[in-house]
């Protein structure tokens, strides 16, 4: 048994990431054909974006902005020079956000996510994922038929029909939420049902903690995570090393400070932002509003590309105090005004029966002034004021929070 998708996987870093910026230019050309992106990439020449420093100058599109963009030129927010039509299914999630799938094989990219965890061509897959109307159930079921595996395209709920299924079909794999695996596994104990064929499993979609994952090995199935969109398909996943999650490949992923689209400083915790080389369907800088962190170093598993944390909560942490919101992006406006700080955290909490605000910031040396420059900084920015609090360098957790509100 091979222990990689292909030799893409375990290639130099350095020849990976020269042919991901090789070809960015041509669908950078390919994108500014649609409308938004000739509006959005105005003035900027595609052939000069060849490395990270050059794409981290390019605005960031925020997944949060789709539902109205899309609403305002359907279906696709004028991101998609081509049709619906030029499309092989067009899909719907929550907001609502459009999602067409593109006609070539595998056009999520996660055959990849499933040989890693030990599908292979000839397994029979329960895929549990929705099929009705969002792309979850086709993200995996095109990527099992691309990898040569039979798919059971069984859906949430329904168990005991699924059993049926099961015991008929063996099917050896399962994709799906960890929490309906779960369900699955319970329900068939309690009626005394066979689905001990089911020995692997990716998941993906809900938390997966250590006790679920635990839970999952005694009963004897081998479960790896996938972190993935409905925008991107798959964007990382777990290999046998258990090292973190590996990013797929034909992606580009930056992290970047909340609220900016500036890189973050190497290990820290900041959003994800992607940008795909499909020139059918591309997207350029799309933050997610997920925060994670890179991990150092190369995966024992033998696959080189960068490796994330995987999930670690969201980048949006826009609260309302005294009526007004207080974004992430006028956190990191304060800090451009004040580059000799290091990480900054604004507190929100009750002062009584009022909100009330407390900046942290992390300074090496202060100057006399630098509290009181800091709060009226505060103030010009967010139109609110607070007090500030000023500590040590290092001394703010590494967790990609820029507000906390403790009421």
């Amino acid at each position: 048994m091979t222990e990689h998708y292909d030799a893409f996987e375990t290639r130099d870093p350095a020849e990976r990431e020269a042919a991901l910026f090789a070809r960015l230019p041509e669908v950078l050309r390919n994108a500014i054909v649609a409308s938004a992106y000739a509006e959005r990439l105005q003035g900027i020449d595609p052939g000069s974006v060849t490395t990270r420093e050059a794409l981290a100058r390019l605005p960031v599109l925020r997944k949060s902005e789709l539902p109205a963009l899309h609403k305002a030129a359907p279906p696709f927010g004028g991101f998609v020079a081509n049709g619906p039509g030029s499309f092989a299914r067009l899909f719907t999630s929550p907001g609502p956000i459009f999602e067409p799938e593109g006609c070539q094989a595998d056009p999520w990219r996660g055959a990849r996510a499933l040989f890693a965890a030990g599908f292979r061509q000839g397994d029979v897959v329960l895929n549990a994922f929705s099929y009705h109307l969002t792309p979850g159930g086709f993200i995996v079921d095109s990527s099992a038929r691309a990898l040569g595996c039979a798919v059971i395209p069984a859906g949430p709920g329904n168990t005991e029909q699924q059993f049926e299924l099961i015991e008929a079909y063996r099917p050896i794999g399962y994709s799906g939420t960890p929490d309906f695996l779960k369900i699955l596994l319970d329900a068939a104990a309690a009626a005394g049902r066979d689905v001990s064929s089911i020995k692997r499993a990716l998941v993906s979609g809900a938390a997966f903690p250590k006790s679920l994952q635990e839970e999952m090995r005694s009963r004897g199935i081998d479960a790896y995570q996938a972190f993935g969109t409905a925008d991107l398909g798959m964007i990382a996943f777990e290999t046998p090393s258990r090292q973190g999650m590996t990013v797929n490949e034909d992606l580009i992923l930056e992290i970047v400070k909340p609220g900016t689209g500036d890189p973050v400083a190497e290990g820290d915790v900041g959003e994800i932002v992607v940008t795909s080389l499909d020139p059918h369907h591309p997207w350029i800088r799309l933050a997610l509003g997920d925060l994670t962190a890179a991990l150092p170093g190369k995966s024992s598993c033998g696959r080189t590309n960068m490796r994330i944390k995987g999930w670690m909560g969201r980048a949006d942490q826009t609260t309302k105090v005294k009526g007004m919101f207080v974004r992430p992006e006028q956190i990191a406006e304060i800090g451009k005004r004040h580059p000799e700080l290091g990480r900054l955290r604004l507190v929100v909490t009750r002062a009584g029966e009022t909100d009330a605000m407390i900046l942290k910031a992390e300074c090496a040396s202060s100057s006399g002034t630098l509290q009181t420059d800091l709060a009226a900084t505060l103030r010009a920015v967010t139109k609110l004021g607070g007090n500030v609090e000023l500590v040590g360098a290092g001394s703010l957790p590494n967790d990609g929070k820029v507000i906390a509100d403790e009421r």
